[in-house]
């Protein structure tokens, strides 16, 4: 017996109706928060590398996003450095625009902000710097945590945001270890 053309269209429908609802119940059952951090050892004082966090101009030298558009328009507001000082970027599809902004900063352990995106999509999240003494040095540990909206959920079910984002914090903090270690 052969299937009319009616009864795979519907066949197919059905698989598709099967496979969304399937992702939005995977979806739902994220968490409504994120974070992702990474860490790295750096032989060298905070005194030395906390520079290269509170002065967000020196942020060119290590961060991975700084360095994927060599024409990006970077814009800096507000303190020279420290708490107040202020960041905005907009560049191409893979960078985005956004404006980051250094709210709390304790000398040589801290530094906590704000970031918020604002193309390719919208988002308001929060950053963090700990330095803390690791033997004859520094550990830095990079961390970015905010609410996550349903498409975001949707987003994480078929892509690991901790792998995206922690991936890149790992490249800048090499870079920022190299640079410190120098």
């Amino acid at each position: 017996m052969m299937m009319t053309p009616f009864y795979i269209v519907l066949g197919i429908g059905a698989v598709m109706i099967t496979a969304i609802v399937a992702v939005l119940i995977l979806a739902s059952m994220q968490p409504n928060q994120f974070r992702v951090e990474r860490s790295i050892d750096i032989a060298a004082p905070a005194q030395k590398v906390f520079p290269l966090l509170e002065d967000l101009k020196q942020q060119r030298l290590w961060s991975p996003w700084d360095q994927k558009d060599p024409n990006m328009k970077r814009t800096y507001s507000g303190a020279e450095k420290g708490a107040g000082a202020i960041y905005e970027w907009d560049g191409n599809r893979e960078i985005g625009a956004g404006r980051q902004e250094l709210v709390t900063v304790t000398p040589y352990s801290k530094i906590e902000g704000k970031i918020d995106f604002f193309r390719p999509f919208q988002a308001n999240n929060r950053i963090e710097f700990l330095l803390r003494p690791s033997g004859n040095g520094t550990n830095v540990t990079w961390a970015i945590y905010g609410p996550m909206p349903f498409i975001s959920k949707v987003m994480c079910v078929f892509f690991s945001m901790d792998k995206m984002i922690g991936g890149e914090f790992e490249k800048g903090l090499v870079q920022m270890k190299a640079l410190a270690e120098k």
